[in-house]
């Protein structure tokens, strides 16, 4: 009889302390960021600029918040998926971090999508935009605080067809989802404004001499839409601008064409290249103004979109962290805090998040110009709270294919 006592008494207390709460410390303990960046690699600068912006929102709230210390913990994905795939699951298996961010590339963004939703690991994407991240496969604990490829190229096409007047365009850019999708938002709304894609140029990911498709554009084309980002940019503007078709025939781009990663190294073949995009670093308003300031004093150079983004995603992150009281273990209100954060102060101005978890924003259209000695993208007109699917039912959106290489069809060609 004793011998039973003892043994009831021994299951009691394992029961108990099966179910007693997790110590004091475990909830006061550091908060661990994994963060996934190409710091080496033909994206290196890339990834360093959203390094300086991550880092610079959590120098500013001294990596705190809600009493507890951030860790950011910081994984070179080399710009190469399968390594940032790796990268992810070391984080969460053996840092044990609260919530992973970051990635640039889309295909990093289709297998982080998987994995995240079976790890249960809170996820946020600054910068992999492409479109089906947030439209046809979504992903639970995912949240995208940037952006989505079509959605700053869907009002830009109806912006030229009306106020440019242009009515033949020929586009030309880098031959993957990230191109296809930025040409074919662009190309939709162009065409039912009234234009016309007359041309689509693909060029191979790690082009560096474009001369070969410069040469094949329509001497008859009253624009060029080019979709390049990185030292893509830089070569591509540069060699068009050599080529003599500049003068001829004006450039137009995606934002990434003119982003402030590239531009202060462009000379006056950059000047009045109009672009769209969810931010500029001439944007004049109170939080951009300080923002960029002391991004400035940070890192010696103006502030690109990659480090904007990465800025507002780490203050986007350190909001949902405030909202539960900082207990990040919980992870399923964590992801719901981030699923609500609606703050009208960002940098690039008020941001929601729409049902699918990609941001709802504004939209800006741009011109570049020199100000003071200095290139910027001048902010001609905004589009507020623009949705990915733009003016289109969601419903209906979705039930059309996705933009690809070869939709929507080149009619016109």
């Amino acid at each position: 009889m004793f011998i039973r006592f003892v043994v009831f008494i021994a299951l009691l207390a394992l029961a108990s302390a099966g179910t007693a709460p997790a110590p004091a410390d475990a909830q006061s303990g550091p908060i661990k960021i994994g963060l996934l960046t190409p710091l080496s690699g033909a994206a290196s600068a890339l990834g360093k600029d959203m390094l300086s912006g991550t880092e610079l929102y959590l120098d500013e709230i001294n990596r705190q918040v809600a009493g507890r210390k951030i860790e950011l913990i910081v994984e070179d994905t080399e710009g190469v998926t399968a390594t940032a795939l790796t990268k992810a699951r070391k984080l969460v298996d053996q840092d044990h971090v609260a919530l992973l961010t970051g990635g640039l590339l889309a295909s990093t963004g289709y297998a982080l999508h998987p994995f995240a939703d079976a790890a249960k690991i809170p996820t946020t994407y600054p910068v992999m935009s492409s479109d089906d991240l947030t439209q046809r496969k979504p992903a639970k604990w995912v949240v995208r605080t940037g952006w989505n490829s079509s959605q700053s190229m869907q009002p830009f096409g109806e912006w030229v067809a009306k106020n440019l007047k242009y009515k033949k365009i020929a586009t030309v850019g880098f031959d993957y989802a990230f191109g296809w999708e930025t040409v074919g938002g662009f190309q939709r709304t162009f065409e039912e404004s009234g234009g016309q894609i007359v041309q689509k140029i693909w060029t191979p990911l790690n082009t560096t001499d474009f001369s070969p498709f410069i040469a094949q554009i329509k001497g008859d084309a009253d624009a060029v839409f080019a979709v390049f980002f990185g030292r893509g940019s830089l070569q591509f503007v540069k060699q068009y601008a050599d080529s003599g078709l500049k003068a001829k025939i004006p450039l137009l781009g995606n934002g990434t064409v003119t982003d402030e990663s590239v531009l202060p190294q462009m000379g006056d073949e950059a000047l009045n290249v109009y672009t769209a995009l969810h931010y500029s670093a001439a944007l004049d308003n109170p939080a951009n103004k300080k923002y960029a300031k002391a991004f400035e004093a940070k890192a010696g150079k103006l502030p690109s979109y990659y480090a904007e983004t990465c800025y507002t995603n780490m203050r986007w992150i350190v909001e949902a962290i405030k909202a539960i009281n900082g207990k990040v273990e919980d992870r399923e209100a964590f992801l719901a805090a981030l699923k609500k954060v609606e703050l009208k102060d960002f940098p690039r101005g008020p941001v929601v998040i729409d049902k699918w978890g990609n941001p709802i924003q504004n939209v800006y259209i741009r011109k570049v110009e020199r100000v003071g000695g200095q290139l910027q993208n001048s902010v001609l007109f905004t589009y507020p709270a623009v949705s990915q699917f733009w003016k289109y039912n969601p419903e209906e959106f979705l039930k059309m294919p996705l933009y690809t290489r070869d939709y929507p069809p080149c009619k016109f060609c």
